[in-house]
């Protein structure tokens, strides 16, 4: 079989364009001499663009090497100088946080911080559902009911200008910690703390705003010795280190890039994780059945969906309870709630998708260039998770609207966009909001959210339509799928995995799980497990070592059926991500499909060119 027959797949079996990015040949060979690597882990360090000389850096970093310069990021000298003012004068200190997984593990870490230096800190997290995204007057006036003078906004505050003047005029001392885009100018807070502010040289745009704020823990900390708070108070520095599993979850679950100090916080945050010291982790881990060590998967699919769950049923501050508490009983009674919800969450979320998708196919939505569907009856604390699943079923940006009672009770629409590479939603919702068509809108390039007046919908719609177009210069966006290597059933070895898992990783956004292909190989005993998954055995062309594999929620999709379909003599191209199964105490390698394509029958070939 060619080994590079899989490099040309221009539609696979899931309307895909496969992709393999060349690999510089002197590089591979530099790092495999050098590092003793195999040549297939070198060429995939190649392909992700890891010059030699970063590779031990890469593979092997560490807190006193690669740690970054909190004091880089604009403003933060003076912030930490003040904060550390206000903490030895005893002023109160309260803490506005967002309603998701960066928010909530965003205000747990400032809980503790403030905690351990003996300062009691109210929070407020919004409901998402009635009260929406980002800070409300509402809440600042809550804040300083109780005694409030300085609110540290996190995961938001970085376009709300209104708020923030309002709340400024109330006579609060506001400090925004976000990592959202920002516009030309900020509002008029104390401090802005932001890697994306437009004068922020710090290079640290890819931090969530869990990183932004414990880089400003670590930057309090240091102007409180400098002070010496610590030996006047008698206490000893807070744990730093130890919150880094917080700052791993609220890392990977807000998807920003694993790149740079993103991935220093995520690897050693998942070392530290494994300890389960933190109590609100390990109940969550329990009801989750999450067992032995944690990967990215766990806190991506299994503790931060929990997490998020709560804001999406009317609780929205149980994940930042959940997550500060040092006590275990009142963790596990907040994990179990979170868990009921997320159950409620689930059987939801399936119903608006049905009606979303019905919505697609009777319109005609997915010939436009961004996909747009809403409905009255929806669940607004939904939106977002509606829009990624629409995007993934249709290879384009999407959005969903859902709807509740603004600030007047009158109905507003609640919007939440997924995009693909080539499309910047946050920045499309910045302008529309400039363009006087949405009352609130912002966020990242590939996930962002907006408030708009029912009546502004049908505009708005028409300009979105036409900014993804502008964006996409006039061309349709293609599906790519980029595949990291090529690989023979023989050659998917336990050693080869662990490499993977255990040095190349963690993977996330920006950094994303390797995808090979097996090319041209037999599929053997094809059925379907469970309601919808698609199992097989795959081994190579000409037999040899069989592999386990598993196409999930496959069996109604071209990929599903073409599995179950296709018999013995049809070789097929299978794209997917090989993981460590361990069973009765044994590890073998098996792979989870994400797509496949037909291959050429080779015998057949051979016999008509005879």
């Amino acid at each position: 079989m060619n080994m590079n027959a899989a490099l040309n797949v221009p539609n696979s079996l899931m309307q895909s364009r496969w992709v393999i990015p060349p690999a510089e040949q002197d590089a591979v060979a530099r790092i495999v001499q050098r590092y003793n690597l195999p040549e297939m882990v070198a060429h995939l360090l190649s392909v992700r663009k890891i010059p030699p000389e970063d590779v031990e850096s890469f593979l092997y970093p560490t807190l006193k090497d690669h740690f970054p310069d909190p004091f880089s990021l604009k403003s933060m000298p003076e912030l930490a100088t003040y904060m550390a003012e206000a903490i030895t004068t005893g002023r109160k200190i309260g803490v506005f946080g967002d309603f998701d997984v960066d928010g909530a593990t965003s205000t747990a870490i400032l809980v503790r911080f403030f905690r351990h230096l003996g300062l009691d800190v109210p929070f407020y997290i919004p409901d998402r559902l009635k009260e929406g995204y980002g800070p409300n007057i509402e809440a600042f006036k809550s804040l300083k009911e109780q005694g409030v003078e300085i609110i540290l906004i996190c995961d938001c505050g970085v376009t709300s200008f209104d708020v923030i003047a309002q709340g400024r005029a109330l006579g609060l001392e506001l400090v925004v910690l976000d990592h959202h885009e920002s516009e030309d100018s900020l509002p008029d807070a104390n401090y802005v703390i932001d890697p994306k502010r437009k004068d922020d040289d710090s290079g640290l745009d890819m931090l969530a705003a869990c990183g932004v704020v414990f880089l400003t823990c670590v930057a309090m900390n240091a102007k409180l010795r400098e002070a010496g708070f610590y030996k006047a108070q008698n206490i000893t520095e807070p744990p730093l280190k130890d919150w880094l599993d917080i700052v791993a979850l609220g890392t990977v679950c807000d998807m920003v890039p694993l790149t740079g100090p993103n991935r220093l916080f995520v690897r050693l945050g998942l070392e530290h994780m494994d300890k389960r010291e933190n109590p609100g982790i390990q109940a969550l881990c329990d009801v989750a059945k999450v067992t032995g060590p944690l990967s990215t998967y766990h806190l991506g699919f299994a503790l931060g969906p929990r997490i998020n769950a709560g804001s999406r049923v009317h609780q929205a501050d149980l994940g930042a309870k959940l997550l500060s508490t040092d006590d275990a009983e009142e963790a596990k009674n907040i994990a179990w709630t979170l868990n009921d919800c997320n159950d409620k969450r689930k059987d939801i979320q399936a119903e608006m998708l049905d009606q979303a998708i019905a919505m697609v196919g009777s319109q005609g939505l997915d010939q436009r260039p961004v996909i747009i569907v809403g409905d009255e009856s929806w669940h607004p604390g939904l939106s977002g998770l509606v829009a990624g699943r629409l995007k993934e079923k249709y290879g384009k940006p999407a959005v969903a609207v859902t709807y509740a009672p603004g600030p007047d009770q009158a109905l507003e629409g609640r919007g939440s966009g997924r995009s693909v590479p080539g499309v910047n939603m946050g920045a499309a919702f910045i302008e529309a909001r400039n363009a006087g068509l949405l009352v609130k809108g912002g966020g990242h390039a590939m996930a962002a959210g907006f408030t708009v007046q029912p009546d502004q919908l049908e505009a708005f719609s028409a300009f979105l339509i036409a900014h993804v177009e502008k964006q996409l210069a006039g061309q349709e966006a293609v599906a790519e799928t980029l595949i990291d290597g090529i690989v023979s059933v023989r050659g998917a070895t336990i050693p080869f995995v662990k490499m993977l898992q255990d040095h190349v990783g963690p993977f996330g956004q920006g950094h994303p799980e390797p995808l090979f292909v097996l090319p041209g190989v037999r599929l053997q005993q094809v059925d379907i497990v469970g309601a919808d998954h698609v199992r097989c055995t795959i081994t190579d062309w000409e037999g040899g070592p069989r592999l386990k594999a598993v196409a999930f929620r496959a069996k109604d999709t071209p990929l599903g059926e073409a599995l179950l379909k296709q018999g013995q003599n049809q070789p097929f191209h299978i794209a997917g991500y090989f993981k460590l199964d361990t069973w009765n105490d044994q590890e073998r390698v098996e792979m989870h499909i994400q797509d496949a394509a037909f291959a050429i029958d080779q015998n057949k070939s051979e016999r008509a060119s005879a």
